[in-house]
C-alpha cells in the first residue's frame, strides 16, 4: 500500500509507492526527504538533474516479461566520460528493479543475493573472466563515478557527490553490476533490452530525431573564436571544425581538452557534413560528430573516419569509412560470449563464425569535429580487434577501464548517398575491405549450380548413347592364330555397311597370357578393293612378386575406322606371334557400326568446367586481396628469402 506524507519544507504531498523506498525528492521544492515510518526528515536540497536526450521520465510505464511497471525514481551518475541514468522501477507484483540508460543502451537488472565471495574492486581488470553465481562473467567496464542528482523514490540515501564505484559484467545478453558503494557490495543481475520491447508509455514529448529537445548552448572556441554549439547537456565534448581544438562543454569555462591542430597537421573534411539528416535502415539519424583515427603498422600510417549519429529513443549509431568503404556500426548490448581480452581465431556470434582479421594495438584519435557524449580528445588511444564474416564485422575496443563490442554492416557508397540525399556521388572504394562482400560469391555459386546441371545432362546423354544407341553388331567371329600357320593371312567373313558412311569399330578379345601378338589388319571393300589398314599390338603379362599379384597390358583392343562408305566388306589379319612362346592365341573379333564416342563427351565436360574454374579463380583472387591487408596475410617469396 502506498504511503502519503507531507513535505516538511513546503507541505506538498509526497507519496511512497514502494515499501522499500526510504528516500525521496519532493517534486515541488526539491527537498531531500528521508522516511522514518510515518514522518519525513528534510536533509537539504537535491542538486538539479542535468538535462539530456532521454525519452524517459518519472511516471513513465512499461512492461517486462508480461509484468507492468512504473518509473518511480532516478539517479543520474557522472563518470569520466559522461553521464548515465539509473531508473528505479516498481512492478505490479511489488518487485523493484533498475533500468540503466547509457548511450542509448537499456539494461534492466534486479538485486540478487549471492553467497559467493565477491572479488575486490581494486583487483578487477578489463577483460578478466571469473565465475559468480554459477555463471561465467567478463569484466566490461570499471568506473569510479559519482552521483550528480536524484529524483523521485529511491531505496537508499544519495546526494550530489555520492561515490559510485561500479563494475559491469557481461555474459552474452546477460548483464550484471557489482556496486561497491555499499558494504558489502551489491550484486544486480539482468539483461540488455530493446527499448521497443518495453512498450513504454507516458514518455517525454519531442524526443524523436531530428527534433532538438533542449535549447542549444552557443559559445566560442577558446582557441580560434569560431562559434560552437552543444545541442544538449549530455554533449560533453565539441570539436572545432575550424582549428581542431576539442572543448569540454561540461566545464563552465569551456576547458580545452586537446589543443588546436598545427598548420602542418593533415585535416580531413567530412564526406557527410555535420548536421546531415537521413535514414539508415528506415531509422532516422543525424550526423553530430566526426573524428579521424589512425594506426601505424610497420611505420605506415592508416587513417579512417568515424561519424557519430544521433538516433531515435536517445540512442546513438556510428558510420565508419576507409578508402571509400562504409560500415553502419552499432554497439552490442549482448556481445559474444568469447568477450575476454585474450584473442581467439574464431568468434561465434548470431549463428555465424567470425574469423580474426587484425589487431590494432593503438588506434589514436587525430582529428575531432562536432559533438560527442564523452570527453573525447585528440591523442587518446584504444585497442581494437576485428573479426569478419562478410558483410559483417565484429570489433572489440578496449581501454584500461572499458571494453565494448560493436557490429558493422558493409554498405555500398550509393546507400549512404541516398540515405542522406547527398548532391554528389561519394568516391568509389579503393582496394578490398575487411568485410566487403565478395562480388564473385553469388556468381560462383550460380555457375557451379549450372555446371552440375549441365554435367549431369551430358552424363545422361552419354549413358543413353552407350546403352540405347550403342553400336550395331555387323560381324562376330572366333579366330585362332597358331605358330604352325605363321605367315598366313586370316580372312574374316563378309559384312555390309548400309545407307551412308559410318564409323566402324573393330574389337579384338584375345586369350593372351604372359605373351604378345601383333596384328596387321586391313579393312577391304569387296567391290572396289579400297582398303583401310591398321596395325595393332596386344600384350598381357601377370605374376606374383613378394606375395602380391601384378599385371600389365591388356588382352583386349579396339580400332575405329571412320566414314566408311556403304558396301560389302571383310577384314584380313596377318598375325605376328611371339617367338619365345609359340602357343596358339584365340581371338574373338567383333565389328560394330556406329556407337557412342567418348571424345566429344570429354570435350564437353572440359568446356563446361572452364566456367566454374574461372569464377573460382576470381573469387580466390578477391579473397587474397582481402586477407593481404590482415594479420594473416600469406608470406611472399621475398619475405621467405629475408627470413632465410
Amino acid at each position: 500500500m502506498a504511503l502519503t506524507a507531507s513535505c516538511p519544507s513546503c507541505g506538498a504531498p509526497v507519496v511512497f509507492q514502494s515499501a522499500s523506498s526510504v528516500f525521496a525528492v519532493c517534486a515541488y521544492c526539491q527537498s531531500t526527504l528521508v522516511r522514518h515510518d510515518q514522518a519525513l526528515e528534510d536533509i537539504g536540497k537535491m542538486a538539479a538533474l542535468v538535462e539530456d536526450r532521454s525519452p524517459l521520465q518519472l511516471g513513465a510505464e512499461g512492461a517486462y516479461k508480461g509484468v507492468h511497471f512504473a518509473l518511480i525514481g532516478r539517479i543520474q551518475i557522472k563518470y569520466s566520460q559522461g553521464l548515465w541514468n539509473e531508473w528505479h522501477l516498481l512492478f505490479d507484483d511489488m518487485r523493484t528493479g533498475w533500468l540503466s540508460e547509457a548511450g542509448g543502451e537499456y539494461v534492466l537488472t534486479f538485486a540478487e543475493f549471492v553467497a559467493d565471495a565477491l572479488p575486490q574492486f581494486a583487483e578487477l581488470k578489463i577483460g578478466e573472466r571469473f565465475v559468480l553465481a554459477s555463471r561465467t562473467w567478463t569484466v566490461s567496464n570499471i568506473e569510479n563515478a559519482e552521483c550528480v542528482a536524484g529524483q523521485g523514490e529511491l531505496p537508499f540515501k544519495v546526494g550530489a557527490g555520492y561515490p559510485v564505484a561500479a563494475v559491469d559484467l557481461r555474459n552474452g545478453a546477460n548483464f550484471a553490476t557489482l556496486d561497491y558503494s555499499e558494504v558489502p557490495p551489491l550484486f544486480f543481475v539482468g539483461e540488455a533490452v530493446a527499448f521497443t520491447s518495453l512498450k513504454m508509455t507516458n514518455l517525454r514529448d519531442g524526443i524523436a530525431i531530428p527534433t532538438v529537445i533542449v535549447e542549444a548552448r552557443v559559445f566560442r572556441c577558446p582557441s580560434c573564436g569560431a562559434p560552437l554549439q552543444a545541442r544538449a547537456k549530455d554533449i560533453l565534448a565539441v570539436g572545432c571544425a575550424s582549428c581542431g581544438a576539442v572543448v569540454d562543454t561540461a566545464n563552465e569555462n569551456y576547458q580545452v581538452l586537446s589543443k588546436a591542430l598545427g598548420q602542418r597537421d593533415e585535416k580531413y573534411v567530412p564526406r557527410l557534413p555535420l548536421g546531415s539528416k537521413g535514414k539508415l535502415e528506415d531509422r532516422p539519424v543525424e550526423v553530430i560528430g566526426f573524428l579521424v583515427k589512425q594506426c601505424k603498422v610497420d611505420g605506415i600510417a592508416y587513417d579512417w573516419r568515424e561519424y557519430l549519429l544521433a538516433a531515435e529513443h536517445g540512442g546513438y549509431r556510428w558510420l565508419t569509412e576507409y578508402n571509400g568503404h562504409w560500415n553502419i556500426a552499432d554497439v552490442l548490448s549482448n556481445p559474444p560470449a568469447t568477450s575476454g581480452i585474450i584473442e581467439v581465431d574464431v568468434v561465434r556470434y548470431g549463428g555465424q563464425a567470425f574469423k580474426h582479421f587484425a589487431t590494432t594495438q593503438a588506434a589514436e584519435v587525430i582529428q575531432v569535429a562536432g559533438e560527442f557524449t564523452w570527453r573525447v580528445r585528440r591523442g587518446e588511444t584504444n585497442r581494437v580487434v576485428d573479426y569478419v564474416a562478410p558483410p559483417l564485422m565484429l570489433s572489440r575496443e578496449s581501454t584500461a577501464s572499458d571494453l565494448s563490442w560493436s557490429q558493422g554492416l558493409y554498405v555500398a557508397p550509393v546507400v549512404i548517398r541516398d540515405a542522406f540525399k547527398l548532391p554528389a556521388s561519394l568516391p568509389e572504394p579503393i582496394g578490398v575491405y575487411a568485410n566487403q562482400p565478395n562480388p564473385w560469391d553469388e556468381t560462383h555459386r550460380w555457375v557451379c549450380r549450372l555446371f552440375w546441371k549441365l554435367a549431369l545432362l551430358a552424363v545422361l546423354l552419354q549413358v543413353f548413347f552407350v546403352l540405347v544407341a550403342g553400336g550395331k553388331p555387323l560381324l562376330r567371329q572366333e579366330l585362332a592364330f597358331s605358330p604352325q600357320l605363321a605367315g598366313e593371312s586370316v580372312v574374316t567373313g563378309e559384312f555390309e555397311v548400309r545407307d551412308k558412311p559410318r564409323k566402324l569399330t573393330v574389337r579384338n578379345t584375345t586369350t593372351l597370357d604372359n605373351n604378345w601378338i601383333g596384328l596387321e589388319m586391313m579393312l577391304v571393300n569387296k567391290a572396289s578393293g579400297a582398303a583401310w589398314p591398321a596395325t595393332r599390338e596386344l600384350s598381357y603379362y601377370s605374376g606374383r612378386d613378394g606375395g602380391e599379384s601384378w599385371s600389365e597390358g591388356s588382352r583386349d583392343d579396339e580400332v575405329v575406322f571412320r566414314d566408311v562408305p556403304p558396301g560389302t566388306y571383310y577384314l584380313t589379319l596377318d598375325p605376328d606371334l611371339a617367338p619365345d612362346k609359340p602357343v596358339a592365341v584365340r581371338d574373338t573379333l567383333e565389328v560394330l557400326s556406329g556407337g557412342a564416342g567418348w571424345s566429344n563427351f570429354v570435350m564437353v565436360l572440359i568446356f563446361l568446367a572452364i566456367f566454374p574454374i574461372f569464377t573460382r579463380l576470381r573469387h580466390a583472387a578477391f579473397e587474397a586481396g582481402r586477407w593481404a591487408e590482415s594479420d594473416h596475410a600469406p608470406a611472399s617469396s621475398d619475405d621467405t628469402d629475408e627470413d632465410d
